[in-house]
């Protein structure tokens, strides 16, 4: 049980870890390289700890020293598995969506699989893609959820079709994978792309490592065969993601909050819009090179478009209580198939602090807080809601979390940098 101490006037500085979703993508990236490739700012955290654990059970050399990961890549060709081997990733999404395609091209029979929380998380689209795609895969359960098993001998490749509603991960994991498919890989999204920034780190990372994907805006993408990926020093830049509670808690406590590590003018992070939305709200914020400083100020509600960037929803959430009016949160239901349901458990979550949030259909509604008050709240094993709810716990004394560990799935070193602040 985590209790958090409020705080006034902060003035501080924080450097943030890398970015979870570059770590994830650079080390699948350098894994189907031929050769060897350094990344450094690599975020060891639950969620990369297991992709690289499915890469090395694939064969892969990955060394790790302390912040920088050596990796001796093998080309896209893994070594042969006989007899089925389990990979289990915990709750992480992005690891077996990610991971599916990659293991789609060695040879051998693999179930993937995950806790009880995983095994709701929807991956049916991306099996059917890959099914088109000429790779053997089914959902065990036959539900468009894990346990996945894969009878895999590479990826045939080809033109497929899909919705990209429900998960951009979907489609960067089939991008991620296309170098090596023998016909290479053409995807068409049906209806609107959700999370679309994650897309372009997606390309981005493929581009350092020397793979270019050709594209119609967010319609069509197109990954040719060819020599795929080359080895590379990489650089992870900070988390835009994890700097968001730091940049809230400037926001709550009407102080200054620096995070270093964090390049707002060049980062393909989606979450960087964030800032637009603070200083809508009333903060100011200064950007430079390798930093961004927010300056908490009298906030106001807003109507906040949040589909390009879902993840900042349970931060805008903790924000949106100390705000005047009410702040409506749109266009993202698919905030339901996240680590937990997002929606519904902020709602019930920050209730049992006094706020006034209502549940809609795509979003939420938050009104200005005017009695709120501590108690012991859930994070639902889901840890953008408790480092959302550690934002609260600035203002409202006796916020008390539950199961505060789950942090460590994105952000191990959360607590020991937010009691520093």
């Amino acid at each position: 049980m985590k209790e958090i101490e409020p705080r006034t006037s902060l003035n501080s500085t924080v450097r943030i870890p890398g970015s979870k979703s570059i770590s994830h993508r650079s080390a699948i990236a350098a894994s189907l390289a031929m050769g060897e490739s350094t990344l450094r700012g690599f975020l060891a955290c639950e969620d990369t700890l297991y992709t690289i654990g499915v890469l090395r059970d694939l064969g892969v050399e990955i060394s790790p020293e302390g912040e920088t990961l050596q990796v001796k890549g093998m080309g896209g060709r893994f070594s042969p598995v006989h007899g089925r081997k389990e990979f289990y990733v915990g709750n992480s999404g992005t690891s077996i969506r990610l991971l599916l395609s990659t293991v789609s091209l060695a040879r051998g029979e693999f179930l993937l699989t995950g806790s009880s929380q995983l095994l709701r998380r929807p991956i049916g689209e991306l099996v059917d893609a890959l099914n088109q795609l000429g790779v053997d895969i089914i959902c065990v359960e036959q539900n468009g959820c894990p346990p996945a098993l894969v009878r895999a001998q590479g990826i045939r490749g080809g033109r497929v079709t899909m919705s990209g509603e429900k998960s951009s991960q979907y489609l960067s994991s089939l991008l991620l994978s296309g170098p090596y498919a023998e016909k290479g890989v053409e995807v068409e999204i049906t209806g609107r792309l959700v999370s679309r920034p994650y897309v372009d780190i997606t390309i981005e990372v493929m581009r350092k490592f020397g793979v270019s994907v050709d594209r119609d805006g967010y319609r069509y993408f197109m990954v040719p065969p060819g020599d795929g990926y080359l080895p590379c020093e990489f650089s992870i830049e900070g988390d835009v993601s994890a700097a968001s509670y730091f940049w809230a808690a400037a926001a709550v406590t009407g102080g200054r909050v620096t995070t270093e590590n964090i390049k707002p003018h060049t980062s393909r992070q989606g979450d960087i819009g964030f800032l637009e939305i603070l200083q809508e709200m009333g903060c100011h914020v200064e950007r430079e090179t390798e930093r961004v400083t927010v300056c908490g100020g009298p906030l106001s509600g807003i109507e906040a478009n949040m589909e390009a960037i879902p993840d900042q929803v349970p931060t805008l959430a903790s924000v949106a209580l100390f705000a005047d009016g009410s702040t409506a949160i749109r266009n993202v239901p698919h905030l339901r198939y996240k680590e937990s349901d997002r929606l519904r458990n902020i709602a019930l979550e920050w209730g049992k602090l006094g706020g006034r949030v209502e549940e809609v259909a795509d979003g939420l509604i938050i009104r200005a807080g005017t009695g709120l008050r501590g108690a012991r709240v859930e994070p639902h094993d889901d840890h953008r809601l408790a480092m959302s709810l550690a934002v609260v716990g600035l203002k409202v004394p006796g916020v008390r979390i539950k199961d505060e560990d789950c942090v460590n799935k994105s952000f191990p070193r959360f607590w020991e940098l937010w009691d520093g602040l």
